[in-house]
């Protein structure tokens, strides 16, 4: 009963959106609702170097981040010389969503396979909920359940990060 209460109480934020987790991967599922509009909202994801933590780059800066929205795109990070496709753009409804396949961080180098999505929908006039989603499959030693706490988290702080730019504005 004292667990029920602590995590009736927890910010939505520290409660887990893993929604399935196997030896052989995981799903994790993020909402938030923003009081901007949904163009607005869209618009500032586009921005990826603005909001994505500097923490969870290869070379600690943000603005080095970069999307190309279209099918077959980047999301690619570029620092003079040194460069990494984080993932490659699979899907663009402008405005509602965005799709992209790899492995983000670590994942990429152990040949883990994934699909992310990033959803707009407007709620209300001035109203949009985000939905990020990140679905992640592949064979690891010791199985990928272990890494979607981890996986979660990273992804819920960089979520966070947007909803911050957003409320900023």
């Amino acid at each position: 009963m004292k667990i029920l209460l602590l995590l009736l109480l927890a910010p939505i934020s520290v409660l887990a959106d893993v929604v399935d987790s196997s030896a052989n991967g995981f799903t994790i599922s993020i909402e938030r609702q923003v009081n901007v509009s949904q163009q607005q909202a869209y618009r500032q994801f586009s921005r990826v170097g603005e909001w994505w933590l500097a923490d969870h780059t290869y070379f600690g800066k943000s603005e080095n981040l970069s999307f190309d929205l279209k099918a077959g795109g980047c999301f690619c990070e570029i620092e003079n010389d040194k460069q990494v496709l984080h993932m490659t753009i699979s899907f663009v409804n402008p405005e509602n969503e965005v799709r992209m396949i790899g492995g983000l961080g670590p994942l990429q180098m152990m040949g883990i396979s994934g699909g992310m999505s990033w959803s707009f929908e407007a709620i209300s006039e001035g109203k949009t909920k985000i939905t990020h989603r990140y679905q992640v499959s592949g064979s690891i030693n010791g199985g990928l359940d272990k890494l979607a706490a981890i996986v979660n988290k990273v992804q819920t702080m960089q979520v966070d990060s947007l909803v911050s730019k957003l409320s900023a504005k």
